[in-house]
C-alpha cells in the first residue's frame, strides 16, 4: 500500500471519529449551557484544549511557532472555533440540540458554494454532488416542517438565524484553512493554534454577552459536559478534523455535518425528551443518501 493510500485511509478514519464524536457534542453543549454562561463555557473549553495541545508539542519539542503561522491559524480559529462552534451554545438555549446540529448540516452546501464562487475549485461539480446536496437540503426542509409552530417565538427565530450565521462562519473558515494556510506546520500545531485563538476570541465575546451571575449555580452535569468537550470534542475530534481537512477534498471532509445531526437527534430524543417523528426519520434517509451521493461524486471527479 502506498504512502498516499495510507494517508487517505487515516484521513477517512479521522473523519469517522469526527462524525461520531461531534454528533454527541450538541448534546453535551446543551447540558453544559443550562447552568453555565454559554460563551464562557465555550471559551474555557477551547483555550484549555488548545493550551494542552500546545504544551504537549512544546514538551516533545515539536512546537515551531512563527508570527506568520500564528496569524494564519488564528483566522480559521476565530471563524470556525469562535464564530462557528462557540455561538452554538448560546443558540441551544433557544433551539433544540437536534435543530442546531441540523442547521450546521448545511455546512457542505456553504462549502461547495464558497469554494466555487471564490475560484478555489474551478471544476464544475459532478451531478451526483449537486443531487447529494439537494437531498441533504431536503432533509433540512423536512425537519423545519416539524418546527413551524415555533417560528412565532422571537427568541427561536433569533437562535435559528445565528445558527445559520455560525454555519456560514464555519464553512468560510474551512475553505480558508484548506486553501490559504501553510502546509509546513504539523496538523496538531494547526489544531492547537486554531482552538486557542478561537477560545481567546470567545473570552472577548463573553465579557460583553454573558451573565456571570449564573456562575453561582453551576451544576456538576455542566462540569462533566465541559470536561467531555475539552478532551473528546476539541483535543481528539478537532485534531482529527484538521487532519481530514488536510488530506481529503474539502467536500468530503465536510460530510460529518450530515451525520452529526442524527446522532444529536437520537441523544436528544432519548435523554432530553426532544421530539422524534416520522418526518425526522424521512429526513434521516434523505440526508444519509445525500452523503453517499456527494462522496461518490467527488470520487468520480478525482478519477478524471
Amino acid at each position: 500500500m502506498s504512502m498516499r493510500s495510507n494517508k487517505n485511509l487515516l484521513a477517512y478514519g479521522a473523519l469517522l471519529v469526527v462524525c461520531l464524536v461531534w454528533g454527541t457534542t450538541y448534546f453535551a453543549i446543551r447540558i453544559g449551557v443550562e447552568t453555565f454562561p454559554p460563551f464562557l463555557f465555550a471559551a474555557i473549553r477551547q483555550v484549555i484544549a488548545g493550551g494542552v495541545l500546545l504544551a504537549g508539542l512544546a514538551l516533545t519539542r515539536n512546537l515551531t511557532l512563527t508570527k506568520q503561522g500564528i496569524w494564519q491559524q488564528a483566522i480559521p480559529g476565530v471563524l470556525m472555533v469562535a464564530l462557528g462552534n462557540g455561538v452554538i451554545g448560546w443558540c441551544e438555549r433557544y433551539i433544540s440540540s437536534g435543530l442546531a446540529a441540523l442547521i450546521l448540516s448545511l455546512t457542505p452546501v456553504f462549502v461547495v458554494v464558497i469554494n466555487y464562487v471564490l475560484g478555489f475549485d474551478k471544476k464544475k461539480p459532478h451531478r451526483l454532488i449537486i443531487f447529494g446536496l439537494s437531498l441533504g437540503f431536503l432533509g433540512i426542509l423536512l425537519i423545519f416542517r416539524d418546527n413551524l409552530k415555533d417560528l412565532t417565538k422571537p427568541e427561536y427565530i433569533t437562535g435559528m438565524l445565528i445558527a445559520f450565521g455560525a454555519c456560514l462562519a464555519w464553512a468560510s473558515g474551512s475553505v480558508y484553512a484548506k486553501n490559504k494556510t501553510s502546509g509546513h506546520s504539523s496538523v496538531m500545531q494547526n489544531a492547537a493554534l486554531q482552538l486557542f485563538s478561537g477560545g481567546v476570541a470567545l473570552f472577548f465575546f463573553s465579557a460583553f454577552l454573558d451573565d456571570y451571575s449564573e456562575l453561582e449555580s453551576i451544576s456538576s452535569a455542566s462540569i462533566w459536559a465541559l470536561l467531555y468537550l475539552i478532551v473528546f470534542g476539541s483535543i481528539v475530534a478537532y485534531s482529527c478534523f484538521v487532519y481530514a481537512l488536510k488530506h481529503l477534498p474539502i467536500g468530503i471532509a465536510s460530510l460529518y455535518a450530515y451525520i452529526n445531526p442524527f446522532i444529536a437527534i437520537m441523544l436528544g430524543f432519548f435523554f432530553l425528551k426532544e421530539p422524534l417523528t416520522a418526518i425526522t426519520l424521512l429526513a434521516l434517509a434523505a440526508s444519509l443518501s445525500g452523503v453517499y451521493c456527494i462522496n461518490k461524486g467527488y470520487l468520480k471527479m478525482t478519477e478524471k
